[in-house]
């Protein structure tokens, strides 16, 4: 009885108290950034618009969900070299780190017709049973296709949070240490702070981080805070004034382009196993935090698998019809529930309300341009290895036998598949003409093999 009285944490269907909700909300809405925001930084999609993107359609999956899978749907990586080959073909160009609108137009098509893939997964799954997913992704593949998307990453953390000079100078000195105190406070809030405080580590790192970037700032040894592009308010459907204060995010229709469905649409292949990795790590977290509380869920997450497929392929629509990237629910905002135990769905939708409201006003768009990267590189390196971990974690849950030597064939694969494409070739593997992205490549690989070894198994067990 004493662990559970004890025990702190929130269920889907448990509201933390208004001051609680707002922030750990704040928190996701931090966690969910740095990805977001670079993958439209990278792919030359506008910020606000991109925030907007995932906050609304955030809200819209919690809904067609009914409310009870706490999931964050932010933009995806798997998707930047797709769009890079899109706009090569078509001839565009970034102006000042954004793409033009009409580029930004033809990818939304390609977007919005790479939902209906997941879609597609998300029916097989209500018309066979999640028994379809589970045969053609079982833990042996889902669990490393998390690891390698954390470690996929793990070059962009570390770029982000150490300068790539040369020479040493004060700035890049400055740079290294306000990344280090960033991930080495974020570690420490996480492993001592109990209670209240012991659930807002990620939130108390980047502010940490932020301190120490500002005190080296005024001490005059270096300025790592960034300015907002110009760029970012042209684009803009209408600004009070000049838009320093209040901007609408530059939404914009698709334009029909099947060079951009033929780059785009089949990369929702990676998001599948991705985002089914995410529920099975879900179920795992959620059901530790009621056991230890003394409570039952009142239903499972694994059997709402169909609904999470077709809400992620619904929102991958969403997202590009208003001019977002293509998105899958976030594997760092788990990481961030796996922490702090909070996996309050009220405290989603109020992280996705938060940010559709920062997407509108100015000021605080410049607040999220001006974090320094540093800061932003060391909360990566822990969120990026977080999910990493999380993918160890469903291996170990699902008593995945690691002596099988079709397990350690597909594992093996999956993984030097993964993570050498992304190192060797940049993230698009080579293949016969083709430009596969690793991600995609390694769990269809995965998928294949698995399935080629698992022909007659059920015979000799029998």
């Amino acid at each position: 009885m004493k662990e559970h009285s004890n025990t702190i944490g929130y269920l889907p269907e448990e509201r933390p108290s208004t001051g609680k909700l707002l922030l750990y909300a704040i928190q996701q809405v931090i966690v969910m950034f740095p990805a977001t925001v670079t993958v439209a930084l990278v792919t030359g999609f506008q910020v606000s618009t991109t925030i907007f993107a995932s906050g609304l359609a955030t809200l819209c999956f919690i809904l067609i969900t009914g409310r009870k899978i706490p999931l964050y749907y932010g933009s995806s990586f798997a998707y930047l070299t797709a769009i890079a080959s899109m706009c090569a073909a078509e001839g565009f160009e970034k102006v000042d780190g954004i793409l033009p609108t009409e580029a930004i137009q033809y990818a939304q098509f390609g977007i919005i017709l790479s939902g209906l893939v997941s879609i597609a997964a998300g029916l097989l799954v209500r018309l066979f049973g999640k028994k379809v997913v589970e045969t053609i992704l079982p833990a042996s593949i889902t669990g490393p296709v998390a690891m390698i998307i954390g470690l996929t990453l793990a070059g962009n953390a570390l770029s982000d949070a150490i300068p790539n000079v040369t020479e040493v100078s004060s700035e890049s000195v400055a740079w290294t240490i306000v990344a280090l105190i960033t991930l080495l406070s974020t570690i420490l809030y996480s492993k001592y702070l109990r209670g209240f405080l012991g659930q807002l580590p990620l939130l108390l790192g980047v502010l940490t981080g932020c301190a120490a970037a500002g005190i080296i700032c005024a001490a005059g040894w270096a300025n790592l805070f960034r300015a907002m592009p110009a760029a970012a308010l042209e684009a803009s459907l209408w600004r009070l004034g000049d838009g320093s204060l209040f901007a609408v995010p530059a939404f914009s229709l698709p334009k029909v382009s099947w060079t951009a469905v033929a780059a785009i649409m089949p990369i929702a292949i990676a998001t599948i196993p991705e985002s089914t990795a995410h529920m099975y790590q879900l179920d795992i977290y959620v059901n530790d935090v009621a056991r230890r509380k003394g409570k039952k869920m009142k239903y499972s997450l694994i059997d709402m698998l169909d609904r999470n497929l077709i809400g992620d392929g619904i929102c991958d629509m969403i997202s590009g019809v208003i001019g977002g990237p293509a998105g899958t629910n976030y594997g760092e905002n788990i990481s961030t529930m796996a922490i702090t135990k909070v996996f309050s769905v009220p405290v989603l939708v109020a992280a996705a309300i938060i940010a559709m409201i920062v997407s509108f006003f100015t000021p605080l768009i410049q607040v999220i341009y001006g974090i320094p990267l540093a800061v932003i590189g060391g909360l990566e390196i822990y969120l990026f290895g977080a999910i990493a971990a999380q993918g160890v974690a469903i291996m170990i849950d699902k008593k995945v036998d690691m002596f099988s030597s079709k397990n350690i064939a597909v594992i093996a694969s999956i993984m030097v598949i993964g993570i050498g494409g992304n190192y060797a070739f940049g993230g698009n593997i080579p293949f016969f003409g083709l430009q596969i992205p690793c991600i995609a490549g390694a769990a269809i690989f995965g998928i294949l093999l698995n399935l080629l070894l698992s022909i007659g198994e059920k015979k000799e067990e029998e």
